[in-house]
């Protein structure tokens, strides 16, 4: 028996080796490369979504804006370039400045509302029990499934003059003057009607959201609050409060967006009357554009809308981050 004692030619091996870890080298780097174009990728078909679905009519918006449209041009297919009359005449205008500060005021008083109820609403899902919380939170889906139209038809039927159920139970209740009520012969009924529907259908969004970021709240921070002595309020305030502010923020900003462009629900119920008294930026462009057939000035209300949208949210948004930053 013998024993070898000299190391056999590694050669061979040696440059299979070299040539598998050569080979091995570029794998790494490429698959690097595939991960992080993985997000992009995905990303890409609801960008091209975005840009052809909302991107193209803005751009089309615009060069409309800048032309002189109406019924004659359009049947003629005659395109005639104006330039910017139709911003100068809209902007100088006392009706775009009524219609602009009535948005802003409609704007906030809503949303104000949405977001105090919906609060509440999302507090109280957080404190039921299991039973009324699924029965509240399926009252809640309802309400926000249902489509803008049917819910502003079925309002239309509930503060209906004659056979108004609402009519019907102030009679009732005593309010015998309100038998035959108009809600919609007047500014302000027409708004409260209005708001009343957008707070109804804007309530549920709210109220979930904040409920579930309730759920992500420890309860140990609970517990030391009650060992410290803190009550329902204090609680709320250190506790609470603090985990749901970014909640409220993102949930505030989306809901600005939501109630300004509003036109859904102000146009059905009445048309934005009496007298356009009711008429909101969206509702303006609408009955401009295509009520009084000035396609090119109701584009340049659009586009106007638009950049009054972006110039409010991005004040928002400093209001929010310059907070933040002070409490950091």
């Amino acid at each position: 028996m013998t024993v070898q004692t000299e190391r056999p030619p590694s050669g061979p091996v040696d440059v299979v080796k070299k040539a598998e870890s050569g080979s091995a080298g570029p794998r790494p780097r490429a698959a690097s490369r595939l991960g992080a174009l993985t997000p992009y990728l995905l990303l890409l078909p609801a960008c091209a979504a975005t840009v052809l679905l909302l991107g193209w009519p803005l751009v089309k918006d615009v060069l409309l804006s800048f032309q002189n449209l109406n019924m004659a041009q359009l049947i003629q297919h005659v395109t005639e370039w104006n330039g910017i009359d139709n911003y100068k005449e809209v902007l100088t205008g006392e009706d775009f400045w009524r219609v602009t500060l009535r948005s802003i005021l409609f704007t906030a008083v809503n949303v104000a509302l949405i977001m105090a109820l919906g609060t509440l609403v999302g507090l109280l899902l957080a404190r039921l029990g299991q039973r009324m919380r699924v029965m509240l939170l399926l009252g809640l889906v309802l309400a926000w499934a249902m489509p803008v139209v049917a819910a502003s038809t079925v309002y239309q039927w509930l503060f209906a003059q004659r056979f108004g159920v609402v009519n019907w139970v102030l009679d009732k209740l005593g309010w015998h003057s309100m038998a035959d009520y108009s809600w919609t012969s007047s500014q302000m009924s027409t708004f409260f009607v209005v708001t009343v529907l957008i707070v109804w259908m804007s309530i549920p969004f709210v109220a979930i959201n904040l409920y579930a970021a309730t759920t992500t709240i420890p309860g140990e921070l609970y517990e030391a609050a009650a060992l410290d002595g803190a009550g329902a309020w204090k609680s709320f305030t250190t506790v609470t409060l603090p985990f749901l502010r970014p909640f409220l923020y993102a949930t505030t900003f989306l809901e600005i967006i939501w109630v300004f462009k509003a036109f859904v629900q102000v146009f059905t119920i009445n048309g934005g009357g009496p007298d356009r008294l009711t008429e909101i930026l969206p509702v303006y462009a609408y009955i401009e554009g295509v009520g009084n057939q000035h396609y090119g000035m109701g584009a340049a209300i659009a586009v106007l809308t638009i950049l009054i949208l972006l110039g409010l949210t991005a004040y928002y948004l400093r209001i929010v981050l310059k907070q933040e930053e002070d409490e950091l």
